[in-house]
């Protein structure tokens, strides 16, 4: 099926400095990165202070956007998932899945959250069953405990992964569907035509360059300071601005090494292995830990999360509950993932070639939501158990004194074989942000050069290199507040890419509906128990009407009138083959061609064809 857009060659580049990628998507995006850094570092506490107010202004005034904003982009996609536009394939409809369910949830999880589960799995519940977000319970008792399970199931379940699917929905059917280059500019084919290849849509694509290296170089940030507390417990290694700048790297130079190598050689087994691991760690905390307790958590954790879910989504603490609570957490996630979702989109665009938006949305939303929950009950209920037993244990170091790096380790100092169990740990951590890195690299590749395979892998580890440099700016120009600075930055650069997710809805349902014109009848079940096969067979042979046998939109026919309404054929006209006209026919008399003469005009949607 031909697109307005995708009939239509693809301008080619003209060369400019030797690059082998669009130079004004290139230099626009690297340039920026590049200022930033240097402009950082120079800066230094200025920068600081610059960041603390420019994100203190966005979460007072727009905290309230991003918790509706990320709600109707959920609801969005349910509606998608239900709709008649499920059953389309994100690529032609003889495509299958490249990837076995297995591989392609490992992939899923690993290139997504994997590394912040890592992060928060320990530390986050216990952060909200002390510090309670509504302040209506108190701190540690079995209601914060509960309210505290609820709010991190929410930041880590269908909203964030709706944040994700909505890009990666909408690159994958432009992408493959249609045809068009690998960038986030071809999402917006429907609202811009042949602009997505002119400065507008470059822009678009510098922009999610911007966001993805800022969003990954933030995640890094989070996960060297939990590798500099794992290894300062392990070996003695300082929790110092050199140290962690050493960790950056040496996971940014292992990080090119596996971009290096491709999606199947490298990120595909480091996904694969790392699941492994993940899971091989989480069931030695279940067997090693209060096992009955875990499991009957575990149990109630959907309930928690299913019953708290509708009041939690649209919850916006208008009546100032506890000033703050929202904007470090729940707004905090939802800039961060949004930083994240032109990589994750295009990463899980790529890997879901083949399969249906029906599979897609439900896979998505719902296999690493699943994982998530059963996560954190375990790990976080487990931490919550040490701190009830012996008070002040965890909560000591992680919320009062904010050292949520330590957590993870602190927790596995309560479990026998620390040791061993700490350095798995460590090296699942290590890998999830080396698999992370590489995936941000090639995507961002993929956005600047508009190609899935034949850039120079040289641009590739440049993108790995540009992510690993801002986040040692961002750590080197915040040695003590830490995580608050990466929180402030992910806020700032987050909120222009947030408002395009609303014009991205609007441009994917624009050319599903375009397209369902020159789609054939979807087959209910109600059809396929009435119709024969030979009728099935005869109808999906047939063209859409407008359309001829090649999927090729055809022209207009304008029937002229006398003056008294009779239709006119000038007797030089020869109509031949199969125009497609279709509607009320005002003359049911054929001419001397045999065709029947009617009335012009389009179906409105696919259920009046016949």
């Amino acid at each position: 099926m031909n697109s307005p857009i995708s009939s239509e060659p693809i301008p080619q580049r003209k060369p400019f400095l030797g690059l082998k990628t669009d130079p004004f998507i290139f230099l626009v995006s690297l340039g920026f990165v590049t200022v930033f850094v240097i402009g950082t570092i120079i800066l230094g506490s200025a920068a600081r202070d610059t960041f603390t107010r420019v994100a203190q202004g966005l979460l007072t005034g727009t905290g309230w956007l991003y918790i509706g904003g990320v709600s109707f982009i959920f609801l969005f996609l349910v509606g998608i998932f239900i709709s008649r536009f499920g059953r389309l394939r994100l690529g032609d409809d003889n495509d299958e899945p490249e990837h076995s369910l297995i591989a392609w949830f490992c992939m899923l999880f690993a290139g997504g959250v994997g590394a912040v589960l890592m992060f928060w799995g320990v530390a986050e519940p216990l952060n909200h069953a002390v510090n309670v977000p509504r302040q209506d319970a108190e701190p540690l008792s079995e209601k914060a405990i509960t309210e505290a399970f609820a709010f991190t199931f929410y930041h880590f379940g269908i909203h964030m992964w709706a944040i994700f699917a909505l890009p990666g929905l909408a690159l994958g059917y432009f992408i493959y569907k249609r045809k068009l280059p690998p960038r986030v500019s071809s999402v917006f084919a429907p609202i811009l035509g042949s602009r997505i290849y002119d400065i507008p849509g470059k822009l678009i694509d510098a922009l999610s360059i911007i966001a993805t290296t800022f969003g990954i170089a933030v995640s890094v940030g989070l996960g060297v300071l939990q590798i500099n507390s794992g290894l300062q417990r392990l070996w003695g290694l300082p929790e110092v601005s050199w140290a962690q700048l050493l960790i950056i790297l040496v996971i940014t130079a292992i990080a090119c090494v596996s971009v290096a190598s491709g999606l199947e050689k490298g990120i595909k087994i480091l996904s694969n292995v790392n699941i492994a691991l993940a899971v091989l760690l989480m069931f030695f905390v279940l067997i090693s830990g209060p096992t009955l307790t875990l499991l009957r958590f575990a149990t109630e954790a959907f309930g928690i999360y299913a019953k708290a879910l509708p009041d939690m989504m649209f919850w916006a603490d208008s009546y100032g509950d506890n000033p703050g609570w929202q904007g470090k957490w729940t707004v905090f996630y939802w800039a961060w993932t949004i930083c994240w979702s032109p990589y994750v989109g295009m990463f899980v665009a790529r890997i879901s070639r083949g399969r249906t938006v029906r599979e897609y949305i439900g896979g998505v939303l719902a296999l690493p939501a699943i994982f998530s929950v059963i996560w954190f009950a375990i790990f976080g209920r487990a931490g919550i158990e040490i701190e009830l037993n012996e008070p002040g244990k965890l909560s000591g170091p992680v919320v009062q004194d904010g050292n949520v790096p330590f957590a993870l380790f602190g927790f596995f100092q309560e479990y026998p074989w620390t040791s061993l169990v700490s350095t798995l740990a460590l090296v699942i951590v290590v890998i999830f942000f080396i698999t992370s890195i590489d995936s941000a690299g090639m995507v961002n590749d993929m956005f600047s050069t508009g190609e899935e395979e034949v850039s120079p892998v040289g641009y590739r580890i440049l993108w790995v290199v540009a992510i690993g440099a801002v986040a040692g700016a961002l750590l080197i120009v915040s040695p003590s507040s830490g995580i608050a600075t990466l929180q402030e930055v992910v806020i700032i650069v987050a909120f222009p890419f947030f408002i395009t997710q609303f014009i991205m809805m609007y441009s994917l349902m624009k050319g599903m509906m375009d397209d369902s014109a020159a789609e054939r009848r979807i087959q209910t079940r109600q059809w396929r128990k009435t119709d024969t096969a030979e009728k099935l067979e005869a109808h999906e042979a047939m063209p859409a009407p407008g359309y001829d046998e090649e999927g090729n939109e055809l022209p207009v026919v304008s029937l002229a009138h006398d003056e008294d309404g009779n239709i006119v054929i000038p007797g030089s006209v020869v109509i031949e083959g199969n125009l497609g006209i279709t509607g009320d026919v005002v003359d049911d008399q054929e001419d001397a061609t045999g065709v029947k003469i009617v009335e012009h005009s389009r179906p409105q949607s696919r259920e009046n064809w016949e």
